[in-house]
């Protein structure tokens, strides 16, 4: 059983991208599935698709690199399970001068730091990513 599934997430494509894959495996869930849906939508992955299994569906993210360098430089994890942070949206800051994007869980689901200021709400600060 996996404690923290976002961290394990980073961490499998953290890893992935250092080993040069061209796809990874991660247990599926449907905020992963969220998370990986905005990564392809900002252009940081090629896509993702989801394999059929038992007890649990596995997520397969097709990473992408552009001349040999991978598309994502940096994933980190910013609320934690022990310590959560929270954010309103006059305080969700542009990542690398726009270069990155924030992922944040709302009560209008998963969404980028720009989407939140957008609709003006706040959330958990899950991660960013540039």
């Amino acid at each position: 059983m996996i404690i923290d599934p976002i961290g394990d997430f980073l961490s499998r494509i953290r890893n992935a991208i250092e080993r040069k894959k061209e796809t990874v495996e991660i247990p599926s869930s449907k905020m992963l599935v969220s998370v990986a849906e905005i990564l392809k939508k900002e252009g940081f992955i090629n896509g993702y698709s989801i394999k059929e299994e038992k007890p649990q569906n596995t997520l397969i993210i097709e990473l992408k690199y552009i001349n040999g360098l991978p598309a994502i430089r940096e994933l980190v994890r910013v609320s934690k399970p022990g310590i959560r942070k929270y954010v309103g949206y006059k305080n969700i800051k542009k990542i690398m001068s726009g270069m990155g994007i924030a992922i944040l869980t709302t009560p209008q689901g998963i969404v980028t730091g720009e989407e939140a200021k957008k609709q003006k709400i706040g959330g958990e600060y899950l991660c960013y990513i540039y």
